[in-house]
């Protein structure tokens, strides 16, 4: 099948996470991806498990893209990126607002030699701003933008997820901006720059809170497994000592689970009857649940409320996941070919596109592992020329086994 992004080439000199994340993205539905890292590798690789030497993380973020190492605190190093970004559609980088024109290759710079250029750049707090110069790692983004504090439990400090939450939003927003770009370089013929600060992307996942705010002075807190203005609508233990979480804040909804429950005088009760009725009253129904749910295993409680057409489910982990057969069904763990390891099963690409699927061509590759076929082709640089750069530390590259 075609693939949806195949005409674009992306230059990608992010590190970490946000920046390879929204690379990543657009390497699943087709682009041309080119990684630049520094030489001695990017930081993600010696983040989280590795296996048989070899970071699975990286693997995963930097799939279906081509690796180059270049030291970009030489101007040979900076030439080779304005060689290369003038044969590309997207630049995307996430270094601190002001070091890419400390570099030459701020925007005004990289746009004047590639007019049709789109420049993504992440940051912690966007290019402008009195927190600009700021350091800002996805956390930080996250603890600013107000996300932080309504995660966890009420009577316990903000909660974290343990996953780059931030990072993967912001990857995501950027991602989006990129293709709207794109969209707007059709029309006009040119390029532009996009700002994608941290804090920004995961402030607008608080959009229910911001007109409270202004209107009632609401400040939201932390309601731990409970979702506030929705009940019933929490996490349930079960009586097999595992927890169920149940979504039947809809009063249609809701009518079904006190069918479940056998207690249909409920739906009918005027403390109950409506949503608003419902949240007024949320400690008392939560407890009308709870106490229903503790007298059941997970799965009895499962099957009947699935029965009823109730959303309900058990908390997954990764084990459950790779035991899932809707998972299964749906090809969401997918087998990615690896030069060192063979296959690692990852997440597939989404969403699921009916003609232009995204597929994983492969793990990530090695350090510098493509230095030398991009410089080439890309680049139009000799061979001599490449193993000149080698030699001076400037590239660096995996050794030659082709001959060439």
């Amino acid at each position: 099948m075609a693939e949806a992004l195949s005409s674009f080439r992306v230059l990608e000199l992010g590190s970490t996470i946000a920046a390879p994340f929204c690379g990543r993205l657009l390497a699943d539905f087709g682009a041309e991806v080119i990684k630049v890292e520094d030489v001695a590798g990017d930081t993600l690789r010696v983040v989280g498990e590795s296996f048989q030497g070899k970071s699975l993380y990286a693997a995963s973020l930097f799939r279906s893209k081509s690796t180059v190492a270049i030291d970009l605190r030489t101007e040979e190093g900076r030439d080779l990126i304005r060689l290369l970004a003038a044969e590309c559609d997207v630049l995307i980088e996430n270094f601190r607002p002001g070091q890419m024109e400390k570099w030459g290759l701020g925007y005004d710079d990289i746009s004047a030699i590639n007019p049709r250029l789109v420049m993504l750049r992440i940051s912690g707090f966007g290019q402008t701003g009195p927190y600009a110069q700021r350091p800002g790692y996805g956390v930080i983004g996250e603890a600013v933008s107000g996300l932080r504090y309504i995660n966890g439990d009420p009577d316990r400090p903000p909660g974290r997820m343990a996953t780059a939450l931030t990072d993967y939003i912001t990857g995501l927003y950027g991602a989006f901006g990129v293709l709207a770009a794109l969209h707007h370089r059709k029309l006009t013929g040119k390029g532009q720059c996009v700002d994608a600060a941290l804090y920004e992307c995961a402030f607008s996942f608080m959009e229910p809170y911001a007109q409270n705010f202004d209107k009632l002075g609401t400040v939201v807190e932390r309601a731990g497994s409970r979702m506030p203005g929705a009940s019933p609508n929490n996490l349930y233990a079960t009586g097999d000592g595992q927890y169920i979480l149940i979504a039947a804040f809809a009063d249609s909804v809701f009518r079904r689970l006190c069918d479940v429950m056998e207690r249909p005088e409920l739906a009918d009760d005027a403390k109950f009857k409506t949503s608003t009725a419902r949240n007024e009253n949320a400690d008392e129904i939560d407890e009308v649940v709870a106490t229903w749910a503790a007298g059941l295993p997970l799965t009895d409680l499962e099957e009947r409320l699935d029965s009823a057409q109730v959303p309900a489910t058990r908390i997954f982990n990764m084990a459950d996941i790779f035991a899932d057969p809707h998972y299964k069904a749906r090809d969401m763990l997918i087998p990615v070919p690896d030069e060192d390891l063979d296959t690692i099963t990852m997440a597939a690409p989404v969403p699921h596109l009916s003609a232009s699927p995204g597929r994983a061509k492969h793990a990530g590759h090695r350090i510098g592992q493509d230095t030398r076929s991009v410089l080439r082709d890309v680049g139009g640089l000799s061979s001599n020329a490449i193993e000149t750069l080698i030699e001076a530390g400037i590239v660096r590259a995996e050794k030659d086994t082709t001959g060439e």
